[in-house]
């Protein structure tokens, strides 16, 4: 009997990266407020992860064990199980990185951040006034008993204080003891308060503390003892039952309002609450004891994103200012430079003012006369949204897919949707059983001769240009008549107008993206086993397809040299004697969130390279819309494969991962003799000169820049 081929859970591996995003912030080598940084988005990506996918664990761990071994290759309690240890010991890690580590080093530069202690005098009629005047009008105490009816309802990802308190009979005898919760308002005032410094020292106190140091007044009547800080998470994800009937925005809505109301899978509470008072809460709520995870005094840590930094920018790494793409600066209008030939722009590091012209030139121009585009996450203030309104409210036929199945974006895309809707767009919603996922858009332009051309835009990120500063992405303008004419090929069925379109050019998932990938790899794995070499690299977000990972160790087992660098979820096992032995994957977490999906085969020495919206996930593969397309341009796969060779060569921020999955660092301790190479800062200075001096053609060939 043939084995089956070695796979790692999807949930695990997930929690290695968030682990390494944790283990960047207890790097020294980094100022203080990038580490801070790092624990916020730990803290962030920890809380979708419970919210998401342990609820769906949990869902399925509740479904019986003959269903189970049905639908499944695993079993989901013991997922549960792997994960609840694992995530205990990472949150004591971070209580210790938080209390060892970043505390003292603030205090180190001047800036408490205290709360447990008294405030000092000079504060103490501040904290008063600020709590009198703002704060007490946002609090909401809830009372209970047991027997008394109705559960107190904690909102979804909200801070309380959960306390007991006892009645002040005025006859002195003791009252039984009441359970009481009050919410921390974290959303309409700052979760951190500053002070005025004294003596140069920089004060800040949680909101939290601010309330705990004047519980007397929400309670007056009662005798208050010791609180503690709380949060519940709930079931945040759904699914629409018949997407084909009826409307499915409002229905996307009904779901959203079920949202706030789903059932608890984490309920985090201060480690310090007593057991009898725990065991209170936990019947108050209808909480079982899967669903209690201790963890520190305060929560929502994300919030340290927003912890002020006063007056100390050397904490901080300097800022990169986005660089200028010199073949677009002369062009008026951004179309002139696209007739002459492609252009790639790399994210965050070049500016995204020029998808942003492309969209504003588009709704002003009087030659333009439609524009098509796909939205799946925009910015709550989108300038993309309000440049499509424009060119709606300016003559033009704009048409918008919208996807309001984007996890966590449902309700602002819907209201984006309304807005456009309302100026003359037509709106296009979610199609039934499919997410579309892809990044694209077309402007049709009349030219002086007559002619109509299209202009495409496709990309590895959202039309979102506060992520572009943040994500590391690549986007294509273009004219290029074969990649447009299939770019409205999927706008036409994404319309309804075409059922089965034909690509040639372009990957597009649901019709060849997956039998293409196959095919390429195919070809590498022939070349290998004719005596010549085969060479991959993938980069990605995610990688879990069971097809596409047997293909890469088919490749591996034939010869084939892999290199998958791979910033999430990664299912293969990678450096298996028997089953990926030249495969090896790569971890790169740093100061911009790696997003961009790059594909490149060596086919011989006739290399190919490929950008994609796509994963390599079951998901995105058979269940969305995406879409692929090949860099034609010798310069621009230049510039992919410098930066695939940079994060490749990083020796201080890149890890491998093990055949557990776990994050080995690739600078061994004690140093690394090699030059620094840190990918996301030495592609950007490249970029920069590159900039100021473009290389002249010819361009050196793609293996001798991978070498």
């Amino acid at each position: 009997m043939t084995p089956s081929p070695p796979a790692l859970n999807r949930d695990l591996s997930w929690l290695s990266f968030n682990y390494r995003i944790l283990q960047s912030a207890q790097l020294e080598s980094l100022p203080l407020f990038d580490r801070i940084r790092f624990l916020a988005i730990y803290s962030s990506n920890l809380d979708e992860f419970f919210r998401v996918r342990v609820a769906a664990l949990r869902s399925l761990a509740g479904m019986g064990k003959k269903k189970l071994a049905e639908r499944l290759s695993f079993d989901p309690q013991a997922v549960l199980d792997h994960i609840g240890r694992r995530v205990a010991g990472q949150q004591e890690e971070y209580g210790r990185v938080w209390r060892q580590d970043i505390l003292p080093a603030l205090a180190g530069h001047g800036i408490i951040l205290g709360g447990e202690d008294p405030p000092l005098p000079e504060h103490r009629r501040e904290l008063d006034r600020l709590f009198r005047g703002k704060v007490l009008s946002y609090l909401q105490p809830a009372l209970w008993r047991p027997g008394s009816g109705k559960a107190p309802f904690l909102n979804n990802r909200e801070i309380y204080l959960a306390l007991e308190v006892w009645p002040r009979p005025e006859d002195g005898t003791a009252g039984e003891s009441l359970l009481a919760f009050l919410n921390v308002p974290a959303g309409p005032l700052d979760r951190f308060v500053r002070l005025s410094p004294v003596e140069g020292r920089h004060y800040l106190v949680f909101l939290e503390d601010v309330i705990r140091g004047h519980l007397p007044l929400v309670f007056p009547g009662y005798r208050v003892g010791d609180c503690y800080g709380v949060k519940l998470n709930r079931d945040a994800d759904f699914s629409i039952d018949d997407e084909l009937n009826g409307d499915l925005a409002r229905k996307v809505g009904e779901q959203l309002r079920k949202r706030k109301t789903g059932k608890p899978t984490r309920f985090l509470y201060d480690a310090r609450m007593p057991p009898a008072l725990l065991a209170r809460v936990a019947e108050s709520l209808g909480l079982e004891a899967g669903d209690l995870v201790a963890g520190g005094r305060y929560h929502n840590l994300h919030d340290l994103a927003k912890l002020p930094n006063p007056f100390h920018p050397h904490l901080e790494e300097p800022p990169l200012p986005p660089l200028t793409r010199l073949s677009l600066e002369g062009a008026d209008p951004i179309f002139a430079a696209l007739d002459r030939d492609d252009q790639l722009l790399h994210f965050p590091y070049h500016s995204y003012e020029y998808v942003l012209r492309f969209f504003n030139e588009a709704a002003i121009d009087p030659r333009v006369e439609a524009v098509k585009v796909t939205l799946y996450r925009v910015a709550a203030d989108s300038l993309i949204a309000n440049a499509l309104i424009s060119a709606a409210r300016n003559g033009k036929r704009v048409t918008v897919f919208v996807e309001v199945k984007a996890r966590f974006d449902e309700e602002n895309n819907l209201r984006w949707a309304a807005e456009m809707e309302a100026a003359g767009v037509r709106i296009l919603y979610s199609l039934p059983g499919l997410k579309v996922h892809a990044k694209i858009a077309l402007v049709k332009r009349r030219r002086p001769d007559g002619k109509r051309v299209w202009y495409g835009y496709l990309g590895t990120g959202n039309f979102n240009e506060r992520t572009a500063t943040l994500y590391g992405d690549c986007g294509l303008l273009t004219r290029h008549p074969a990649t447009t004419r299939e770019l409205v090929r999927v706008f036409a069925f994404l319309e309804g107008r075409k059922t089965g379109p034909v690509f040639r050019h372009l990957l597009v998932a649901g019709f060849n993206m997956k039998e293409r990938l196959l095919g390429l790899l195919d070809r590498e794995i022939g070349l290998a086993r004719a005596g010549r070499p085969g060479r991959v690299i993938i980069k990605l977000n995610n990688l879990e397809e069971g097809e596409m990972i047997a293909k890469l160790y088919e490749a591996s087992r034939a010869g084939v040299t892999v290199d998958l660098l791979v910033r999430g979820v990664c299912c293969l096992v990678p450096q298996d004697p028997h089953w990926s032995p030249t495969i090896r994957v790569f971890r790169l977490v740093d100061r911009f969130l790696e997003h961009a999906r790059i594909f490149y085969f060596s086919n011989g020495g006739a290399e190919e390279m490929y950008l994609s919206s796509a994963d390599w996930m079951t998901r995105n593969l058979h269940h969305r819309i995406e879409v692929g397309f090949s860099v034609r341009d010798p310069r621009h796969r230049a510039e992919l494969a410098h930066l695939l060779q940079l994060q490749l060569a990083d020796n201080t921020r890149l890890c491998e991962l093990d055949g557990e999955g776990q994050n080995v660092p690739v600078a061994p301790p004690g140093g690394d003799e090699r030059p620094p190479v840190r990918a996301q800062e030495d592609f950007y200075h490249w970029l920069a000169q590159r900039e100021r001096t473009p290389s002249p053609l010819p361009q050196p060939s793609l293996a001798d820049v991978m070498e």
